[in-house]
């Protein structure tokens, strides 16, 4: 397995196109610490009125940064030795961090706007794979970090059904059936006495003996 990830990044390092360095370097540039998930968030945030998307996918931004970091820090994979278009992280190798952050993010992303998933999910797949383009990171290791980010942003989604950033829909629906219905219920219900009990001249009617 690792010969076979060794080749294929000797391989893919080999066959550069030169049109296309420029495409993939600005890639990884935009994923670095996910720049271009948080703004994709903050336009879909500011477009939708719903903060909550910006905050779920700066959670799964963090988190995994953060998850990366730490199989970096206790898998001491070294780099490509190949000539890299960027410079090279002192960083270990697995897994990417590009990779994972992308995929968390994107996966957040995806679940907020469905239409969109495609899209979001391909450019995951080209940023993961600039790391690959660079020379900064073997295939095995872009692969790991975009199945950790998938499971990292199915994590936060969940979490944000149940915790205390959920969407205001979800949070006004159970007290509008169980608080507020039965006081809406009770406001119309008094409205309704209130004006069987009126009489057209405006005066209440008498209650009957």
């Amino acid at each position: 397995m690792l010969g076979w990830d060794r080749h294929l990044e000797a391989w893919q390092t080999a066959h550069r196109v030169g049109l296309l360095d420029p495409v993939f370097k600005g890639l990884t540039y935009a994923g670095t610490y996910g720049a271009v998930w948080l703004a994709l968030a903050a336009v879909l945030a500011l477009a939708w009125r719903r903060p909550q998307v910006f905050v779920w996918t700066l959670v799964a931004d963090v988190a995994g940064e953060l998850v990366a970091d730490a199989l970096k820090a206790a898998i001491p994979r070294a780099r490509p030795n190949v000539h890299a278009l960027v410079a090279r992280p002192h960083s270990h190798s697995f897994p990417s961090g590009h990779a994972t952050t992308s995929f968390a993010c994107a996966t957040v992303l995806a679940v907020a706007a469905p239409r969109l998933r495609v899209p979001l999910l391909l450019l995951a797949a080209a940023i993961a794979w600039s790391r690959v383009y660079v020379g900064v990171h073997y295939p095995l290791d872009v692969v790991a970090g975009a199945l950790f980010g998938v499971a990292i942003g199915l994590f936060v989604n969940a979490a944000g059904k149940t915790g205390r950033f959920r969407s205001a829909a979800q949070t006004d629906a159970p007290a509008n059936t169980d608080g507020h219905a039965g006081e809406a219920g009770m406001a119309s219900n008094g409205i309704a006495s209130d004006a069987s009990a009126a009489r057209p001249d405006g005066r209440r009617r008498r209650a009957a003996p």
